[in-house]
């Protein structure tokens, strides 16, 4: 899994792209998002247009960044989830918990609501 983030607007986008399967990257992660926080940055999108796959520890990886941000007095939402992921969402009942937009554009636009 690769890691990237820019600002656009009013939000931090951060892409990730490849297999998301928890690991070392779950705590590269984490240390993004609560370096975020500090920064009081947050308003965040996880763009997972570019993810090929997620196991349970990805998604486990994503509850926790919610969280962290929810407990930050932050917004969390997802975009671009490719059709695998999405159905992942929908089993796990996750889709209920996560804002999941179709795109990037859409989720940042949301914020200004």
């Amino acid at each position: 899994m690769k890691i990237k983030y820019e600002e656009k607007y009013n939000a931090v986008v951060i892409t990730l792209s490849g297999n998301i399967m928890g690991g070392q990257e779950a705590q590269e992660f984490s240390n993004l998002l609560h370096k975020l926080i500090d920064e009081n940055k947050k308003n965040v999108v996880i763009d997972l247009s570019e993810t090929t796959f997620m196991n349970s520890s990805g998604l486990g990886m994503l509850i926790s960044g919610y969280t962290t941000i929810k407990n930050g007095g932050g917004s969390f939402k997802l975009a671009g989830a490719t059709e695998k992921i999405e159905s992942l969402l929908v089993i796990t009942k996750l889709i209920t918990i996560f804002e999941n937009y179709s795109s990037v554009e859409e989720a940042i636009n949301s914020f200004k609501n």
